[in-house]
């Protein structure tokens, strides 16, 4: 799909938000060190927190499991 196509594939790659991804931003710093702790990425939908996770997870080489809140349960969260 477009989108898929369209959607940035490194953190330098995101529009907006220069306090988290811009240079001396604090996603970017947080790849820098190499250490990604937990983080809760909220707002509207379609503003890029599925694709900034998807990024800090591949950058990181880290397993990244994507969960809906509005269509997963508890039991889905306990299997992921």
């Amino acid at each position: 799909p477009l989108a898929d196509r369209l959607r940035p594939t490194t953190l330098a790659e995101v529009v907006g938000q220069e306090h988290l991804v811009g240079p001396d931003g604090a996603l970017t710093r947080i790849l820098e060190s190499r250490t990604l702790g937990s983080l809760i990425l909220w707002g509207p939908p379609g503003t890029g927190k599925t694709t900034v996770a998807r990024l800090l997870a591949t950058a990181t080489s880290l397993h990244f499991e994507q969960l809906s809140v509005v269509f997963s349960g508890l039991a889905d969260l306990k299997k992921a």
